[in-house]
């Protein structure tokens, strides 16, 4: 994710998505992984107002432990009382793992930064999969 922009873009995405549920008053929480390390970045509460300065030591690199951040995600679903459990899956696709789907997740959603010359379309098959949502993230202009 750190390469062409994807990161930023990503962040950019995030904040909306916060923005969103802070007006709904959702309850919302944030698993960032990336190397070999899921970290709960927001434990689960009621969604807040969010600004760069909260979001930009998010960092990207080293791989992705695909298959233990969305073990992590749908512990913490099991544990939600919200009548809808969406999860929001941010990736770039390049993770050769591909975890079944969270039972816990009532809804799911896959978007899908992949910017390679040779794409992989593993974000787009991860999301067929799992019969979720898919979209594809704005390239930058």
């Amino acid at each position: 994710m750190r390469n062409d922009g994807n990161l930023a873009r990503a962040k950019g995405l995030l904040l909306s998505l916060m923005e969103e549920a802070y007006q709904r008053r959702d309850h919302v929480a944030l698993l960032c992984f990336a190397g070999e390390v899921v970290e709960l970045r927001l434990p689960p509460r009621r969604a807040s107002a969010w600004n760069d300065d909260w979001i930009a030591p998010i960092a990207a690199g080293g791989g992705t432990p695909l298959a233990l951040g969305v073990q992590r995600a749908d512990q913490l679903l099991a544990h939600s009382a919200a009548r809808q459990r969406w999860l929001w899956l941010l990736t770039d696709g390049r993770s050769s793992e591909s975890p079944m789907r969270p039972e816990a997740a009532d809804f799911a959603c896959v978007v899908d930064f992949e910017a390679a010359r040779v794409p992989l379309h593993r974000a787009q098959q991860l999301a067929a999969r799992w019969q979720a949502r898919y979209l594809v993230a704005d390239r930058p202009a």
